[in-house]
């Protein structure tokens, strides 16, 4: 079928060049989000990607499969997108924390890592549910490994991407980028030793419980933010919580100066009226913020959150505080 669908591509049938790419087009957005870091320039990669096929149908040969051919070529979409850009940022990563009694909130003009919306990756499920094939797919769209790949050179990134995500073979992935299997071993050697120092100790254990600790954490944060209650929502933090809040390089660490902030300036100077609702995001407990100004009658977008958990503590909440990325989600502008 699909040789039949690769013959008349390539005599120019547009339609049967779309029923070719259609079953792939969702899972290369996901492979160009975890390459670039964003759901607006994974949407760019991927119609780039699609230009590219359509215009080079003559050069597959049939030795890979059609599937690999095309993560092939958004790789490379990728690898050219990152040259002309900068890796997408992270709060961490270009500041230390901040005291919340003194500290400025402007954003910077940086581009950020984004979040990825759940009902993107749900209708690629394909029924596996064993717990090693949950934990790769958990692990490898998650915040945390974001954020720690984005530290890579884009060809490491690359490599590690189709050789510990999509499980290719040195052979192809070497093909695939137009370089030596002994370069490819050696770049992921490299990438391996610089994401060591970058994820959390804790990260790759599979639990089944997460799932149901994640689910009352999330609630019991709503219940306590819904009442602007920062006492107990810090009970529900482990000592070192994280605090981050893309787009600024703003962020809190510790039980303490996360109960500052909150207290101070969340519930304290923009007041006590907010809503929240449940969302999900990279495969990670999340909800939508809206908060109603003083003197306005609705609750507008204010913040996509995502929470990871671990032990049924909460470790770090990433606040992103970029409205418009709630079209993205499918949730409305108000409250």
């Amino acid at each position: 079928m699909t040789d039949d669908l690769v013959t008349a591509a390539r005599d120019g049938n547009q339609a049967a060049f779309d029923e070719l790419v259609a079953p792939l087009r969702r899972e290369l957005q996901v492979h160009c989000y975890r390459m670039l870091g964003s759901i607006e320039d994974a949407e760019d990669a991927v119609q780039e990607t699609l230009l590219r096929a359509w215009t080079r149908l003559d050069s597959f040969a049939g030795r890979s499969t059609f599937r690999a051919w095309m993560y092939g070529i958004a790789t490379h979409a990728c690898l050219d997108a990152l040259r002309r850009r900068k890796s997408r940022a992270w709060p961490t990563a270009v500041a230390g924390p901040a005291d919340p009694h003194h500290y400025h909130l402007a954003a910077l003009d940086v581009p950020w890592l984004q979040p990825y919306p759940d009902r993107l990756l749900d209708p690629m499920s394909d029924g596996a549910d064993q717990p090693e094939t949950v934990a790769v797919a958990r692990e490898t769209i998650e915040l945390a490994f974001l954020a720690a790949i984005q530290q890579l050179p884009p060809r490491q990134r690359a490599v590690l991407v189709l050789r510990d995500t999509l499980d290719w073979s040195v052979r192809d992935t070497a093909n695939a980028l137009g370089i030596t299997p002994a370069a490819v071993n050696s770049a992921l050697q490299r990438a391996h030793a610089t994401l060591a120092s970058h994820l959390p100790a804790e990260r790759g254990q599979w639990r089944a419980d997460r799932t149901a600790a994640e689910r009352t954490a999330l609630q019991r944060l709503i219940s306590a933010w819904e009442r602007a209650d920062a006492a107990e929502l810090v009970t529900l933090l482990r000592d070192d919580a994280k605090l981050v809040m893309p787009p600024g390089a703003v962020w809190f660490e510790g039980v303490a100066d996360i109960a500052a902030f909150l207290s101070e300036h969340v519930f304290g100077e923009m007041g006590p009226s907010w809503r929240l609702r449940r969302t999900a995001a990279n495969r990670q407990p999340a909800f939508a913020a809206y908060w109603r100004a003083p003197g306005e009658d609705e609750f507008r977008a204010f913040a996509i959150g995502l929470l990871h958990v671990d032990g049924g503590a909460i470790t770090q909440i990433s606040l992103f505080q970029q409205p418009e990325l709630f079209d993205a989600f499918e949730l409305p502008p108000t409250g």
